[in-house]
């Protein structure tokens, strides 16, 4: 797997990064894990809360020497990532996994229990439907829409009780997960990267960005979201194997319902995992 420099450990003795080419405010390298320290930071983070406008002001600037930006949320029960018990060393590469392999693979899981799923996967059976559709070109630019939606959330004031903009050494937005050794979806997948290899796909087709995460959440922004009710009801298809938990354990209850509501026209994109 080849990786870039990590750009973080110069922060280390240039806390501003003006060395890097980068104006930072007051932030943590962080490097903590299940395990222990860390060799190297995994990411760093603001001090202080993020406001609207913090995402461009320093995710353009710093996607161009290998660091890229994402929301955090420090203030939860879970507290911030240091407490998230991250397992970088377990993480895989996520271009060395298949992402509708996956899917197929984990609709199967998805599909085996309970037993009275019939309903709720409707329109589709215990079959794995397939790949949606993207569109053929992307009607906005990801990267925009990205900063877009982080200053939306940010501007909401009710997603986040603590937010913080970090900076994560990552090839590509999807890859961030497996990066930082991320573990919210421990229940579901321990190796993260397999997700990666989804979000990539969702990057190439519909171009996704991650724009937030807390201990167990994550906020993707949607440059090009379903515009028919097929669209959206194939897209929640790949939801449902990517994280049951948003309709088996969510406020709709079915996969159409989930599709018309969650999916169909959404700029948004989320998932928890229990």
């Amino acid at each position: 797997m080849a990786t870039l420099p990590n750009p973080l450990p110069t922060l280390a003795a240039d806390p501003s990064g003006r060395s890097l080419g980068l104006g930072l405010p007051l932030g943590r390298l962080i490097d903590a894990t299940d395990e222990g320290p860390w060799h190297e930071p995994l990411l760093w983070h603001a001090e202080y809360a993020a406001s609207s406008g913090a995402w461009t002001a320093l995710g353009a600037q710093a996607a161009r020497i290998g660091l890229l930006p994402v929301l955090i949320e420090v203030g939860d029960t879970q507290g911030g990532p240091d407490e998230w018990e991250l397992m970088p060393g377990e993480m895989s590469y996520p271009g060395d996994h298949d992402p509708e392999e996956l899917l197929a693979e984990y609709w199967a899981y998805a599909v085996e229990e309970p037993d009275d799923l019939d309903e709720t996967i409707a329109p589709y059976d215990e079959t794995w439907p397939g790949l949606a559709t993207g569109p053929e070109s992307l009607p906005a630019d990801p990267d925009t829409r990205a900063a877009e939606t982080a200053d939306a959330l940010l501007d909401e004031g009710s997603w986040f009780k603590e937010p913080r903009l970090a900076l994560v050494p990552a090839r590509r937005s999807a890859d961030i997960l497996a990066a930082i050794g991320w573990t919210g979806p421990l229940n579901h997948e321990n190796d993260v990267a397999r997700l990666c290899a989804i979000l990539r796909s969702w990057e190439d087709r519909f171009g996704i960005r991650v724009i937030a995460l807390t201990f167990d959440q994550l906020v993707v922004s949607v440059a090009a979201p379903p515009t028919t009710k097929d669209e959206a009801e194939a897209v929640a298809a790949e939801h449902f194997a990517f994280c049951p938990d948003n309709i088996t354990q969510g406020d709709h209850e079915t996969l159409s319902e989930y599709a018309e509501h969650a999916v169909l026209g959404r700029r948004v994109w989320s998932f928890w995992w229990d």
